[in-house]
């Protein structure tokens, strides 16, 4: 009789769960808070470049608002990759050693590769996500794309109600899809070096482990963003940066690592 197969043990470690409550996303912004206080130079120089991104969307969206939506996407895109920096600054006082912007603003550098399949992947979303907004302005505007105040009136005006809802329903999904693949991948991807599907993979598992609790945190990140954008976006300067590392909190607050071959669920930071 041929010998029966019996699967390897895992080589590395492996990404547990771990059940979140309503409380966490509090938790995860008390903690963001602490690290913007201890380091409000490092915060400030973020924050001025997610303002300088909300500057550049409302200029887009006053001369060209078809591609409003796919520049949002694109702010999307970019700002968690120019958060990683905050999550550096977050992982090293973790590990009790002195933030630094410098270093900050080359962490990405020692996983290059990783990074930039994620980013495919989220170009890739950016660029259907647009797509599927421009068809939506064609297919209810067929006489043209309107103008910002044609958005504006279109968006108030009862009677286009159907384009609304449609609008709303694309980009709900879009936006669900990239929160879903980018909520804690590159957290991820900066503390254990792994490789972006694996990444993205994980992320997606924390959002269908954690449903409720997840979609409370991306209410919040919308809010506050929502309230950072008036007037003149001036409260992203404190807004993104204390996103950027309540995030890296999220991350660690929702995934634990157990080593492989233990059966305690010990987890390893």
């Amino acid at each position: 009789m041929a010998t029966p197969y019996v699967p390897p043990p895992p080589t590395g470690p492996q990404a547990l769960m771990i059940p979140l409550g309503a409380g966490d996303p509090f938790r995860w912004l008390a903690a963001g808070w602490r690290d913007l206080r201890a380091h409000p130079g490092i915060g400030l120089f973020y924050g001025l470049c997610f303002w300088a991104m909300a500057i550049t969307l409302g200029a887009v969206f006053r001369a060209k608002p078809e591609y409003t939506l796919s520049i949002a996407s694109g702010c999307l895109l970019v700002g968690p990759f120019l958060a990683m920096g905050l999550y550096e600054v977050s992982r090293r006082r973790e590990r009790g050693l002195v933030p630094e912007l410098g270093a900050s603003l080359t962490c990405w550098d020692a996983h290059i590769r990783s990074m930039g399949m994620l980013v495919l992947v989220l170009v890739v979303l950016e660029l259907l996500w647009g797509r599927a907004s421009l068809v939506v302005f064609a297919v209810f505007f067929n006489t043209g794309m309107p103008s910002t105040t044609g958005v504006i009136k279109a968006v108030f005006n009862p009677n286009n109600w159907e384009f609304l809802v449609i609008y709303l329903v694309v980009g709900g999904l879009f936006a669900t899809l990239v929160f879903s693949t980018a909520v804690v991948s590159i957290p991820m991807i900066l503390d254990r070096d792994t490789d972006a599907v694996w990444a993205a993979i994980t992320s997606i598992r924390v959002v269908f482990s954690n449903p409720g609790v997840m979609l409370l945190w991306g209410v919040l990140i919308t809010s506050l963003v929502t309230v950072a954008l008036l007037p003149w976006g001036l409260g992203l300067i404190l807004v993104g940066p204390l996103l950027g590392h309540a995030s890296w909190h999220a991350y660690r607050g929702a995934v634990r690592w157990q080593d492989a071959g233990s059966d305690t669920g010990a987890g390893t930071a």
